[in-house]
């Protein structure tokens, strides 16, 4: 491969893009940055280390950004060391975070200033399917630059849909992350109330499953609902809060109706609080029940 890949933040989801990235042979650069799941096996398989994103700009035809959000993608693009800091004219910057599409635009508009090139390509599923290379892309790039980094993105991606010019990637990531998440509270509220009245688990998950509460939701929240096991999607609650409020931003800069959004967002504002920000997605159920303060007696 002679496109030399740069990436910046290899966490849960990152690590698996990294590893497929080397995996069909690209040569490939990251930045050391405290929060990085360890780098012992890309290391082994040849990857090389920088300490800054400036640095890494200067030797990337790509860089990669898979960070937490606006604020994160704006520090590695625009610090003192940052990417634009290094970038070199031609280079793509492929944003996979989740971000605001309001500072997408900003930030791309910044790295064509510098002579490169910006494409936004959140992702959906999980860090199993990061690991397996069959995440879901949604990518905000012109067709042209789509055909032109579309190889790449197949070595870690399964489905990649081209949803429109920069900043419809991050929209579309919203508005999905809006109905993921808006399902899940829907369906937990309803498993707490449920639990409430006196209905059982099995039978609360099988009518819904047979009717209109069938999907990926459910399932996702089966294991937690009927066995008590919420491991299955490891997503901080505060990731869910945090992509809600960005979604909320979209909305209101869009003067659209924001109404539902507001509710599920406070839905998760109430989570986060009680059961604080490292609880995972899938044991809403039980703080919206309640099963914890009665458990510690509060």
């Amino acid at each position: 491969m002679t496109q030399r890949i740069g990436m910046i933040g290899i966490g849960l989801m990152g690590h698996g893009i990294a590893r497929n990235v080397l995996k069909h042979g690209y040569p490939l650069t990251v930045v050391e940055h405290p929060g990085n799941q360890p780098l012992d096996e890309l290391r082994a398989s040849g990857v090389k280390t920088v300490q800054s994103g400036a640095a890494l700009a200067r030797e990337a035809d790509i860089v990669i950004l898979c960070v937490t959000g606006s604020p994160e993608v704006e520090a590695v693009l625009g610090a003192a060391d940052g990417v634009l800091a290094g970038l070199q004219p031609g280079t793509i910057v492929i944003d996979c975070s989740t971000a605001v599409p309001a500072s997408t635009l900003k930030m791309a508009a910044r790295v064509t200033e510098a002579g490169g090139l910006f494409v936004d390509a959140p992702m959906t599923r999980t860090a199993k399917e990061a690991h397996e290379g069959r995440l879901n892309l949604l990518v905000g790039a012109e067709p042209g630059l789509f055909a032109r980094i579309l190889p790449l993105l197949e070595t870690f991606a399964e489905n990649i849909t081209r949803v429109g010019a920069t900043g419809a990637g991050h929209s579309m990531k919203l508005l999905h992350n809006f109905v993921s998440l808006g399902t899940i509270a829907l369906l937990s509220e309803a498993a707490a109330c449920a639990q409430r009245a006196g209905v059982d688990p099995q039978t609360f998950v099988d009518v819904l499953a047979k009717g209109g509460g069938g999907g990926v939701a459910l399932e996702r929240l089966r294991p937690s609902l009927l066995e008590g096991d919420p491991t299955g999607m490891p997503f901080y609650m505060s990731n869910a809060l945090k992509d809600l409020g960005y979604y909320v931003t979209m909305a209101s800069d869009a003067q659209a109706v924001e109404s539902i959004a507001l509710a599920v967002q406070s839905t998760y504002a109430g989570a986060v609080e009680q059961g604080g920000a490292h609880r995972t997605l899938l044991e809403l159920p039980g703080l919206l029940a309640g099963n914890e303060l009665v458990a510690e007696g509060k």
